[in-house]
C-alpha cells in the first residue's frame, strides 16, 4: 500500500477520469443557473412535509419537461398546488428522483453552502470524537445527500454517490480545502449505488497528493489505510465504539476475528490484553494491512493470519474453541431480492461462530445490510444459536458510532447492527 501511493498527485489521477465524469465536474456550478421546477403529483408531499429527504419518481409529475432535466440538476420542488417546498438534486432516471438539500426552494447551492454544512458537521463531531480521524459527513444525516467524507489526519476521502453531488465536486473540493487544508482530497466514486444514478465508477485525487503512510487512529492504535484501493474509503470508523466495548472484555482471551478486514476488532482486543488472535479473511490485501498494523502495535507475535472463505474456515475449525469470537461480515443483502438468502446467511454465520465459542465466552456478530432490520437480525442470531445448541445472553445491542448519525426520518440509514453475547 505505502509504496503504491507514494507521490500520486491530483493532476495524474484526474487524467484517468471517464469523459462523462470530467464533463460533469466541469459544469458543477451550472446547478445554480436557471433552476427548473418539479411538481409533486396530487396526493403526494405529506412525507416531504414530515421531513423525509427523498422523493420517489412515482411521486413526481414526470412530464416531458421533467424527464428532460439533466441528471443531478438542482430543482425547486413544488407541492401539487404549486407552492415551493424545497430545493433538491433531481435525477429523472433514478427511483429516488429528488434528494432534498434545503427547505428553501431557492437556496444557493455553492461552495459557501457546502462549507457551512461541512463546518456544522465538524463542530458536532468535535463534541464527542477526534475530528481528525472520523467520519466527517454521513450523507442525508448531515444535509449532504450522496456524500460521505472520512478524515485520516490530513487526507480526506469522499464517497460521491449521486449525480447531484458529482456536479458539485469542484465546490466540494474548494470547501474542504478552505476548512481543513488537507494534503490530499481523494474521490472514491466507485460504489455500486452509482449505477442507479447512471454514473460510471472511478477513483481520483481531486487535490493534492498521496504520500505514504496514510493512517487511521483509533483507541490509541494506528492502522494503515489505503484510500485509493481499500474497501470503501479504506477504514470502517462505524465499528469504533463496538471495538472498544469488545476490547474491554478481552483481557486474557484467545480471539478469533472472522471477516477481519484490517483487523480492527482483534487488534483492539490484543491491545487490551488478549493473549492471542487468529485473523481470517478472504482478502490478502486486508490481511496484509492487519499484519502491518499488528507490527506497528508490537503484537505480531501473538497473531496468526489465515486467508480463507470465512464460513469454510469456521466449519474446518469445528471442535476448537476461543474465548472471544467476532464475525463482522460485509453486507449479505444488497437488494430486496437477496433478503431471504441473506437472512439465512446470518443464521448460518451465527451457528458456525457460536460453535467455536468456549463456555462462558463472548460472541460478537454484526450486520451492515441496511435492508435487514434490527429485529430480523436478532431473530436470525437467535435461530443460529439454537442451531448450534447454545444458549446465552445479550450483553449489548448497538449500531454505528456517533459520527455515523442517521436521518431521523430515514430509518434505513441506521444500517449497522452489532450484538455482543455471552454464551453458556
Amino acid at each position: 500500500m505505502e509504496g503504491g501511493n507514494e507521490g500520486v498527485s491530483a493532476n495524474k489521477s484526474n487524467a484517468t477520469l471517464p469523459a462523462q465524469n470530467r464533463r460533469a465536474m466541469s459544469r458543477g456550478t451550472a446547478v445554480n443557473g436557471s433552476r427548473p421546477s418539479v411538481r409533486l403529483r396530487r396526493g403526494h408531499g405529506a412525507r416531504l412535509k414530515r421531513g423525509h429527504p427523498w422523493v420517489y419518481s412515482n411521486e413526481i409529475d414526470m412530464d416531458a419537461e421533467a424527464k428532460a432535466i439533466p441528471a443531478g440538476s438542482l430543482v425547486r420542488l413544488l407541492a401539487p398546488s404549486g407552492v415551493p417546498m424545497a430545493s433538491a438534486f433531481f435525477n429523472p432516471h433514478s427511483l429516488i428522483a429528488a434528494r432534498v438539500l434545503s427547505p428553501d426552494a431557492d437556496t444557493e447551492i455553492d461552495a459557501t453552502f457546502l462549507r457551512a454544512r461541512l463546518e456544522a458537521a465538524s463542530k458536532l463531531r468535535a463534541r464527542y470524537c477526534d475530528i481528525a480521524y472520523c467520519r466527517l459527513v454521513h450523507a442525508e444525516a448531515d444535509g449532504l445527500p450522496g456524500l460521505t467524507v472520512d478524515r485520516y489526519g490530513d487526507v480526506v476521502v469522499c464517497q460521491v454517490n449521486t449525480a447531484g453531488m458529482e456536479r458539485l465536486i469542484p465546490e466540494l473540493t474548494r470547501a474542504l480545502g478552505e476548512l481543513f487544508t488537507p494534503r490530499a482530497v481523494v474521490l472514491r466514486a466507485d460504489s455500486r449505488v452509482r449505477e442507479h444514478e447512471g454514473l460510471t465508477s472511478y477513483v481520483s485525487i481531486a487535490a493534492g497528493a498521496i504520500k505514504a503512510p496514510v493512517e487511521a487512529h483509533e483507541g490509541g492504535l494506528r492502522f494503515p489505510v489505503d484510500p485509493l484501493a481499500g474497501q470503501k474509503t479504506g477504514w470502517f470508523y462505524d465499528q469504533r465504539d463496538n471495538r472498544q466495548f469488545v476490547a474491554a472484555l478481552a483481557q486474557g482471551c484467545s480471539v478469533l476475528d472472522v471477516f477481519c478486514h484490517s483487523g480492527g476488532f482483534g487488534l483492539a482486543a490484543l491491545a487490551a490484553g488478549a493473549r492471542s488472535a487468529v485473523f481470517v479473511d478472504n482478502s490478502q490485501a486486508g490481511l496484509d494491512q492487519a499484519a502491518r498494523a499488528a507490527d506497528w502495535q508490537g503484537v505480531v507475535e501473538k497473531c496468526a493470519f489465515v486467508r480463507a472463505e470465512a464460513f469454510a474456515e469456521m466449519a474446518r475449525r469445528a471442535g476448537e474453541t476461543f474465548d472471544l469470537v467476532i464475525a463482522d461480515p460485509p453486507a449479505f443483502v444488497a437488494s430486496r431480492k437477496s433478503l431471504k438468502p441473506g437472512l439465512k446467511g446470518y443464521r448460518k454465520m451465527t451457528r458456525l461462530a457460536a460453535a467455536l465459542v468456549a463456555p462462558s465466552g463472548i460472541l460478537v456478530v454484526s450486520s451492515c445490510s441496511h435492508l435487514v432490520t434490527s429485529e430480523d437480525f436478532a431473530q436470525q442470531v437467535s435461530r443460529g444459536l439454537t442451531d448450534a445448541g447454545r444458549t446465552g445472553r445479550v450483553l449489548r445491542t448497538a449500531g454505528a458510532a456517533a459520527d455515523h448519525p442517521h436521518h431521523a426520518a430515514l430509518p434505513e440509514t441506521a444500517y449497522l447492527k452489532c450484538l455482543t453475547l455471552q454464551l453458556d
